[in-house]
């Protein structure tokens, strides 16, 4: 699958937008590749990480968050599930699966009730190898600061927020795939 193909179809090639989404996701899928090549044991599919990786924040330029160029209409918080209906009508429902469970460690459906986000009521969490590894190697790139990685210790900081399952997923993933 060309992935740069299909960003093309929904991303001026060029744009601030396009350049910050394919640099993003580049380092998103080095770092998920690298998990997968350094732990044969989890039997990950290595091309299709590689293609979900690529694809995982296609919904971005639907949503509204100017520091990333995005001038869309919804909350920065929907673009998982928008890029999932983007990739669903793609013909890519696992690929799909990637971007709506990618948010954070992934979201509750109880998480999703009691603070009344504005997502569809369904568990938005990580279930198969590859979208687990794919949203953690996502814990250690932002937007902002393209091409810097983040440690460990600073990609658990950030989840702080979110509340402690949050950051016990992510300490099991660390135990799993560093």
């Amino acid at each position: 699958m060309d992935t740069t193909a299909l960003i093309k179809k929904y991303y001026a090639e060029g744009s601030d937008i396009y350049n910050m989404l394919v640099k993003h996701s580049a380092d998103v899928t080095r770092k998920a590749l690298s998990i997968v090549k350094e732990h044969p044991e989890l039997h990950a599919d290595a091309i299709f990480v590689e293609e979900a990786a690529m694809l995982h924040d296609i919904g971005i330029y639907l949503t509204h968050a100017p520091a990333i160029h995005c001038f869309g209409e919804y909350p920065y918080l929907c673009h998982g599930y928008l890029g999932a209906e983007i990739l669903q009508k793609e013909g890519l429902p696992r690929h799909a699966l990637v971007c709506e469970r990618h948010t954070g460690t992934g979201i509750s459906l109880e998480e999703i009730i009691r603070e009344k986000l504005p997502l569809p009521h369904r568990d938005m969490r990580p279930q198969s190898m590859e979208e687990q590894l794919i949203c953690f190697a996502d814990c250690f790139f932002s937007k902002t600061r393209l091409g810097e990685e983040k440690t460990p210790e600073q990609a658990r900081k950030k989840l702080l927020p979110f509340g402690e399952e949050s950051v016990r997923q992510f300490d099991k993933w660390c135990e799993m795939f560093l």
